[in-house]
């Protein structure tokens, strides 16, 4: 590529590229095991000048690239050679939020039928899949596995967290999934929220999450972060988290929000209060020091996302 090569090996449980440049040569090595029809389908093989040109898998029968920060805007054709080497790709480097480029890719009818997928570079050797999963209700079943992010909530999801990928953990991330676990009618006229967990899941085991308040007509705000938790997946199905938040009318308040299982939430600390239901919003001071916990359903007590394991305790 450019007049300088590149190789890349395969052997069934990682993947090696080798690259030779101006400046030298250069070797990358990544997990690849266990790896489907959505993360195995583009490598990195170039990247230069803040671009990445990827080698697309022979299932991909049409790719496009999408600016996640503008989830109304169509994706735009990316075009790809005989070979499978598409043309170059901004890469997001950080310092702001204009763009965050993802590929979108669809896999051929041999595959998986009108089976479209997003992927997104966080600096490795094979971008990350980007799932989504949907509010509880909303006119359909709780959604018990990650949906392709594709569709319109998924879009405006990673609209507002896209520009957060980046503390996803690097280069070892295998996919991201956004949650949108609760919803919120915030006081003081302040709209409508969605809470989401954006999990993380690495390619050797561990998931780290980004828990964050999606507000109408603004970017997410972070309420914390958790390294290597089991929270927001599959083992971690129930979460509370809590935030300071101020209103449009220049109040603060404590909001809180549960899962779906989530009937109750119980704040303690400089500021109590009990509400039944899964969502909570209390006037208190900007710097209270407050904790919340949850009531599950199955009368099990779950305490705030970051503050103990996850998947409850017993009363």
């Amino acid at each position: 590529m450019g007049g300088h090569a590149v190789v890349v090996f395969h052997d069934g449980q990682r993947l090696v590229r080798y690259g030779e440049s101006g400046t030298g040569e250069r070797l990358a090595l990544a997990r690849a095991d266990d790896a489907d029809v959505t993360t195995a389908a583009a490598v990195v093989l170039e990247e230069r000048g803040g671009a990445v040109r990827y080698l697309l898998a022979p299932w991909v029968a049409e790719s496009s690239v999408r600016d996640l920060v503008r989830p109304h805007a169509p994706a735009r054709p990316l075009q790809v050679a005989r070979d499978g080497v598409t043309a170059p790709v901004p890469r997001w480097t950080g310092g702001g939020c204009g763009h965050r480029p993802a590929l979108q890719l669809r896999s051929s009818q041999a595959i998986a039928e009108h089976h479209a997928f997003l992927l997104a570079d966080l600096g490795g050797l094979t971008p990350a899949h980007l799932t989504y999963t949907p509010l509880p209700g909303h006119g359909s079943p709780p959604a018990r596995q990650p949906r392709e992010a594709t569709g319109p909530a998924a879009l405006l999801a990673w609209g507002q967290a896209g520009c957060d990928l980046d503390s996803a953990g690097g280069s070892g991330v295998r996919a991201v999934n956004a949650w949108d676990f609760a919803e919120q009618d915030l006081p003081d006229g302040g709209g409508h929220a969605v809470w989401t967990c954006a999990r993380a899941d690495t390619w050797q085991g561990p998931g780290d999450i980004t828990v964050s308040l999606r507000e109408p007509g603004r970017g997410a705000q972070v309420v914390t972060r958790v390294r290597s938790t089991a929270a927001c997946g599959r083992f971690g199905r129930h979460v509370v988290a809590r935030t300071h938040w101020k209103s449009p009318r220049g109040h603060w308040y404590v909001l809180a929000a549960g899962s779906r299982a989530v009937t109750s939430l119980t704040l303690a600390g400089e500021v109590r209060a009990t509400r039944s239901g899964h969502t909570l919003a209390v006037r208190a001071p900007k710097d209270a020091s407050t904790e919340v916990r949850a009531g599950l359903a199955s009368g099990e007590r779950l305490p705030e996302v970051g503050s103990a394991p996850s998947g409850g305790t017993r009363p």
